[in-house]
């Protein structure tokens, strides 16, 4: 039930932005660059999301190529709007990381703040209340 999507850059890798509701979840599936160019439409999307009184909320990542610290800076201001609510931010990163070729995985850890993130490896993981993150 992909109730909108948005674009962001006009040249290269463009960033999309797709939004569902699953289980009284937000999910906001990402694909594409994650980056200074990019970063504000994902931001804006988010910003989107809580003022629609929505603050429970899954990023799903699985699909960002590439992420850099503008990226970053998006997903931990994310996770403070969220917590600031007193939400839940979950995050979508294949199950490996970095052995799944999962970029945001290797920056996020590079940076020594994956461990501020709850992260599945797939969105149904991250719905099932039963399920345990994945380890940093």
């Amino acid at each position: 039930m992909a109730s909108g999507s948005a674009n962001g850059r006009q040249g290269g890798v463009a960033l999309t932005v797709t939004d569902a509701e699953h289980d009284g979840w937000a999910v906001l599936h990402v694909a594409g660059e994650l980056d200074l160019v990019s970063s504000p439409v994902v931001r804006q999307r988010v910003h989107d999301v809580v003022a629609k009184g929505r603050h429970e909320l899954v990023l799903d990542l699985s699909d960002v190529l590439f992420c850099d610290s503008s990226g970053v800076g998006v997903l931990i201001a994310t996770r403070r709007l969220i917590r600031s609510c007193q939400g839940s931010l979950r995050l979508i990163l294949p199950a490996k990381g970095a052995e799944d070729g999962s970029h945001v995985n290797r920056v996020l850890a590079a940076l020594g703040v994956r461990r501020l993130f709850e992260v599945y490896p797939d969105v149904a993981a991250a719905l099932d209340e039963q399920a345990s993150p994945l380890t940093a």
